[in-house]
């Protein structure tokens, strides 16, 4: 089993920052990638980032890429994700997820393991 816990949301501006973490403990040789997504009020959970666990290899949609970044701290089993330049169309609950064998980076399928969400709320 892996558990994953989030930390970091809040009330942030228009073009503001905020930083995202993700702990992860239990078996996390197992992991193959790991990735945030987020889901907005009456909306579907949509991907926002994914790294492999080994190697580092990072995915992002055009929707975030050049304004997020993920990233990872293997020796404190963490991952980040650094959100800049943020929009109100930003704002949702976001997952952090871990997958043990993740094909498609983008698919929430893929993940096995999931976090209980933080709120990242944008004000314009």
């Amino acid at each position: 089993q892996v558990q994953l816990v989030e930390s970091g949301g809040g009330l942030v501006q228009y073009g503001g920052s905020l930083r995202l973490s993700c702990a992860v403990s239990g078996r996390t040789f197992s992991l193959d990638a790991m990735a945030w997504f987020r889901q907005a009020s009456g909306r579907e959970r949509a991907f926002v980032a994914a790294i492999r666990w080994s190697g580092g290899t990072r995915y992002y949609p055009g929707s975030v890429e050049g304004r997020f970044t993920i990233g990872r701290d293997n020796a404190k089993n963490t991952v980040y994700l650094q959100m800049n330049s943020l929009k109100p169309e930003d704002t949702a609950v976001y997952y952090c997820a871990a997958g043990g064998a993740v094909v498609t980076t983008s698919s929430p399928g893929q993940y096995n393991y999931w976090g209980q969400g933080t709120q990242v709320t944008v004000s314009s």
